[in-house]
């Protein structure tokens, strides 16, 4: 079986109306769902007209009170929920030529909120009294030196130093939110922009985690494990690395598989190649991956082999629009010229052999495989690793979920974390504008043959070793050491 190539493809609708209004561009967004989705029919069929229609009626109300084209993106992806909760979006793209949200420095000034602590040498000396590790104290993060300091029950992050322009010292940089045992919190972007999130985390005692911002201490420092250092390198890098943790263990995070990582996470296993075939137990990390293609983990499969692994083959809906993705593909046009990914001949003349059958079955759903059942099978079964221990959790999806489909088929691999995502059932995606395009409409133009009867959209994959949430998430690896080690 080819690979499969998940591409985002646009085709620009340049022949419609130009009403460019929230009711508008939602009822384009709508037919051209309907019309061209893999999945459209099949929710459909499985709710009923009855409810599809009662949910549009809702949305309709809903749409014909906005004027703001931002809100009307946010209302269109809640109206998508009806049908999955992935695998399909609306990005508003802003007026073309528009200034309206430029930030200027003047404004960026006037949103900010003051907090001068006037003796931070007299802070440092209140900070060396406290015995315990706290949130409270002088922390780094990209730019930026924060003071953080408590007031009541709120945090709040200062600027001493800042080596942006557009912060100056004493400004306020972030909030820390605590209600009883909780925590919430609002960090501020470079252009002043709120990011507000309820994942706040002190790892070990030198790194806070705000949602995706994460801050090193730099006074007081304190004595701190490896654990909580390693968590925040995994998830911070952009890249994969290994590194060993123990005689026994070796560990690799991988954070996405998208196909420009292809190249990274090969050149990994290659350097370590050695290593891995003679260590007992690796722990694979694939944590908030971004999904991706299906070739980006083709390398990691053999370390993990020991039996034929089995992969159902998706069907592709033909539409005209579905269709001439393959069409542009096979003259290196649209989204290849757009960005520069040139197709050989080989391949080429594959994707118009596929066009070409597409459209000789325009409303149906097609096979462009071989087979509905493809078997992967390979000469050799490593002795190491012995066990193999993947950690993932709710953020994973899409090329991710389907990996994880392959690899737990292997007796060495025992999944951990918590339930994925689950959006893979429809995939390969689409992308098109809208006809003033100032939306861009992502949808799925596969089906897999798994559903009904193993779905994972809206489901997602379980663990075998479901990770507690007493357990905190830097300390996910040492758990997973001390069950292998178990073993």
């Amino acid at each position: 079986m080819k690979s499969i190539l998940i591409l985002l493809t646009f085709f620009p609708f340049l022949i419609y109306g130009q009403d460019c209004d929230c009711e508008s561009s939602f009822n384009w967004m709508k037919k051209t769902f309907e019309e061209n989705d893999a999945g459209f029919q099949y929710i459909i069929d499985i709710k009923g007209e009855q409810a599809y229609a009662a949910h549009n009626e809702v949305y309709a109300d809903k749409i014909s009170e906005v004027s703001d084209l931002s809100e009307c993106a946010s209302i269109m992806n809640e109206w998508f929920k009806f049908f999955r909760k992935g695998h399909v979006y609306v990005d508003y793209l802003g007026e073309s030529n528009s200034t309206s949200n430029e930030i200027t420095e003047d404004d960026s000034r006037k949103k900010k909120e003051i907090y001068k602590l006037n003796d931070i040498e007299k802070f440092k000396k209140n900070l060396d009294q406290k015995e315990e590790s706290n949130i409270e104290g002088i922390w780094q993060t990209s730019s930026y030196t924060i003071g953080i300091k408590r007031e009541a029950n709120t945090y709040i992050g200062f600027i001493i130093e800042s080596e942006a322009e557009e912060w100056k010292k004493d400004e306020v940089k972030l909030k820390i939110f605590k209600e009883g045992e909780s925590f919430s919190s609002i960090f501020y972007k470079r252009d002043g922009s709120p990011v507000e999130s309820e994942k706040v985390a002190l790892i070990g005692k030198n790194n806070l985690q705000l949602g995706n911002v994460f801050l090193s201490r730099v006074y007081p420092q304190m004595k701190d494990d490896a654990s909580g250092s390693l968590y925040v390198r995994a998830m911070k890098t952009s890249s994969p690395f290994m590194e060993r943790l123990n005689e026994t263990t070796l560990y690799l995070r991988v954070p996405s598989f998208m196909a420009d990582q292809q190249k990274d996470i090969d050149s990994v296993l290659l350097a370590n190649r050695d290593k891995i075939l003679s260590t007992e137990n690796l722990i694979l990390d694939i944590r908030y991956g971004t999904g991706g293609v299906d070739r980006a983990y083709s390398k990691l499969i053999p370390f993990l082999y020991t039996n034929p692994i089995r992969t159902v083959t998706p069907d592709h809906y033909s539409t005209p629009l579905n269709n001439q993705r393959m069409l542009d593909f096979s003259k290196n046009e649209g989204i290849a010229k757009l960005y520069n990914i040139t197709f050989n001949e080989e391949e080429r003349k594959e994707f118009k052999k596929q066009y070409d059958t597409l459209s000789q079955h325009i409303g149906e759903f097609v096979n462009l495989f071989e087979s509905e059942i493809f078997v992967e099978k390979l000469d050799t079964v490593y002795e190491y690793p012995k066990n193999v221990a993947i950690v993932h959790n709710q953020n994973n999806g899409s090329s991710d979920e389907q990996f994880l489909l392959s690899a737990k088929q292997s007796t060495k691999v025992k999944l951990f974390g918590t339930t994925t995502h689950g959006v893979l059932d429809i995939s390969n995606l689409n992308l098109v504008y809208s006809p003033c395009e100032n939306f861009m409409l992502q949808y799925g133009l596969t089906k897999s043959r798994r559903i009904p009867e193993m779905t994972i959209d809206n489901i997602g994959i379980q663990p075998d070793y479901y990770i507690t949430p007493e357990i905190p998430e830097y300390e996910w690896i040492p758990f997973v050491v001390d069950v292998l080690n178990e073993q």
